[in-house]
């Protein structure tokens, strides 16, 4: 096995800073197994803080850990992932049509102009069954009317997080509770760590264009697609979009570290999303099951994903993260 750049190494006092923190440390889990550590924060949006390896020279990071101001200001955006119910991404200016009827989510975050992400990284989550490697994750949503914006179905998300053979597994889950169908879609948000060697690999077959709200406009051809099959650079576009027909696998490599982490994906995750702003350290490869805005074109289905869950219904999938170094 080849040395690590230490780059990617980051020494034990440094990241201290949250983790020796004795009111933020009682409110992580921290899953072990072997040399990898998982730390997840149920109360910021039921994120994850880190996931890392143990090493002789310090902390090797597989995704990108919290930083301080994650804890400080609870914002899960900060964190190392978190989880995204009942729909991934943007939906534009925050109202869609569904069953006949004007779903309105303006003014839940004025941050943002159109609806981002769901509703269940917001709040907390409470902790379930748990062991040394494994823990299970609950949210459930009630709504109400008198909260601006709210999402107006019930139902229950839940995430099992485990470490297994050296790999980060999350099964995500949800059922709608209500009466009525509920449109839906889930996923996650990691966060990886960004260098100027980084490079991406996924096979796809084609990127939504979008517009300067970040919203798509057309399935086409981009450059960015032939660049992941043959690994791109983080650097190579500037890119907030989602890409159609991947084969539910995508490695991010550090060549010069000689390290690699291969996420793969069971369906209905059909979706991939890219964020690799210009001029920013930021980096995601992100799994999900609808583009953005996918509640607005529901004419073509096929294209978008997302789902509609009958009342009772429930669907599961898995995300599998796997390091691998030399």
């Amino acid at each position: 096995m080849r040395d690590v750049s230490l780059n990617s190494l980051r020494p034990l006092a440094t990241e201290r800073s949250w983790l020796d923190d004795p009111l933020i440390a009682r409110t992580l889990v921290t899953l072990t197994a072997g040399a990898m550590r998982v730390v997840i924060a149920p109360e910021i949006g039921g994120a994850l803080a880190a996931y890392y390896e143990i090493t002789s020279a310090g902390l090797l990071h597989w995704l990108r850990p919290a930083i301080q101001a994650a804890f400080d200001e609870r914002d899960p955006l900060r964190m190392a992932s978190f989880p995204l119910f009942p729909y991934c991404n943007r939906i534009r200016d925050a109202r869609f049509q569904f069953d006949g009827d004007t779903v309105d989510l303006s003014g839940n975050d004025l941050r943002f102009a159109h609806a981002l992400h769901g509703n269940a990284w917001r709040h907390p989550w409470k902790v379930g069954a748990r062991t040394e490697s494994t823990v299970e994750l609950h949210f459930e949503h009630e709504p109400d009317a008198r909260r601006p914006g709210d999402w107006p179905f019930r139902y229950r998300a839940q995430q099992r997080i485990e470490l297994i053979d050296g790999a980060l597994r999350i099964v995500m889950s949800a059922r709608n509770l209500g009466e009525r169908p509920m449109p839906f879609g889930m996923g996650h948000h990691p966060y990886y760590p960004r260098t100027a060697q980084t490079r991406v690999y996924a096979d796809v077959q084609g990127m939504w264009h979008a517009d300067a709200d970040v919203l798509p406009t057309h399935l086409g051809p981009h450059p960015a697609v032939e660049a992941l099959r043959h690994g791109m650079s983080p650097d190579a576009f500037d890119l907030d979009n989602n890409f159609a027909n991947w084969s539910r696998e995508a490695t991010i490599a550090w060549p010069d570290e000689h390290r690699q982490l291969t996420m793969t994906a069971d369906a209905p995750f059909d979706h991939m999303v890219v964020f690799a702003p210009a001029n920013d350290p930021q980096l995601c490869v992100e799994p999900v099951t609808n583009t953005t805005d996918c509640f607005n074109t529901v004419d073509m289905q096929e294209h978008v994903g997302g789902c509609v869950l009958q009342p009772g219904e429930e669907i599961a999938a898995a995300l599998t993260w796997t390091p691998s170094r030399g």
